[in-house]
């Protein structure tokens, strides 16, 4: 897949989630193959009235082409929100969110929300693309409702307003992340549009990522939520979409060093403290189904410094074997 300057085989995207994929994780996941990486979605309201809060969340990692990814339904502060992301993150593309479900955020018109007003979508989509010289990207779901599906013409529209790549999440606004996505309509969109097109949803594992891009026939795929606590499912994955062996997963004792590693990254970035709030719920993540778990994840659940993080890292690789 062609993206802007660069040539992006067997494009594999870490999904952009907000309070998950911060700089220290989006770096993990591309050292594990997630060749694209987007960061967490930024008010375009935000950066342009200088919160910087919100320019702390588009710090650029090495590994992979990355995008930077705005928020936000006024065609002139998207404008130049986008310019002031770029100047900020020195990314490579930059995404702009159409997709995402949360009321607080769909219900602003925001979001999901552009879905409802392709009009002012597609004339966001112009501003951007005007504003800056990098390639311009969207993500987006099917539709509000399963009573308003309207994917076929909004991504149509995208491609038409000078959009140069298209995820779609296979559900609608109102599915959240529930029920099965729709491959199908992810395929039709791929049909009609000549822009690449990466499919989202249900992208598991290796035989799920095969499974869908034969079903869909899109360019790349996207992995969100299976990658919590696993980056190794990109490795997986690639392996699955390029006809190789897999090796599997590391043994604990190396992936614990890893999420030690993700924490360290975190703090770099983040500060002590944030970096090991947020360490609760990373850690826990990495320890989905190991057995006998249960009494590091209370510790997890009480982390307050770096140490506590090494002790408990420590405990993991000597009691769980």
């Amino acid at each position: 897949m062609k993206l802007g300057a660069y040539d992006i085989p067997a494009p594999l995207f870490l999904g952009p989630m907000a309070g998950v994929t911060d700089w220290a994780f989006r770096t993990v996941c591309a050292e594990q193959g997630a060749n694209v990486t987007v960061t967490e979605m930024v008010s375009s309201r935000a950066l342009v009235y200088q919160d910087k809060k919100s320019a702390a969340l588009l710090r650029k990692n090495e590994g992979s082409v990355c995008g930077a990814q705005i928020f936000g339904n006024d065609p002139q502060i998207m404008a130049q929100a986008a310019q002031l992301a770029l100047r900020i993150s020195g990314c490579d593309f930059i995404d702009i969110n159409m997709g995402c479900p949360m009321p607080k955020i769909a219900n602003s018109g925001d979001g999901c929300g552009l879905m409802r007003t392709p009009e002012l979508a597609a004339e966001i989509v112009r501003a951007v693309t005007a504003a800056v010289d990098v390639p311009v990207t969207v993500k987006c779901r099917l539709g509000w409702d399963k009573g308003s599906i309207n994917v076929l013409d909004f991504t149509k529209r995208m491609e038409d307003s000078g959009a140069a790549m298209l995820t779609v999440h296979g559900r609608t606004r109102s599915m959240l992340y529930s029920g099965t996505a729709d491959w199908d309509m992810i395929a039709k969109v791929k049909q009609q549009c000549a822009i690449p097109v990466i499919a989202n949803g249900d992208v598991m594992d290796g035989a799920s990522a095969v499974k869908c891009l034969k079903w869909t026939g899109a360019d790349g795929l996207m992995v969100g939520r299976a990658s919590f606590g696993d980056p190794w499912v990109f490795a997986e994955v690639s392996a699955a979409v390029n006809g190789c062996e897999y090796s599997g997963r590391p043994p604990l004792s190396q992936r614990v060093e890893v999420a030690v590693r993700q924490f360290e990254l975190a703090q770099e970035d983040k500060g002590e403290h944030i970096a090991c709030l947020e360490a609760r719920k990373h850690f826990a993540w990495y320890l989905r189904g190991v057995s006998h778990s249960n009494y590091y994840k209370e510790k997890i659940s009480a982390i307050k410094s770096m140490e506590d993080v090494y002790q408990i890292a420590a405990g993991i690789q000597r009691d769980l074997k």
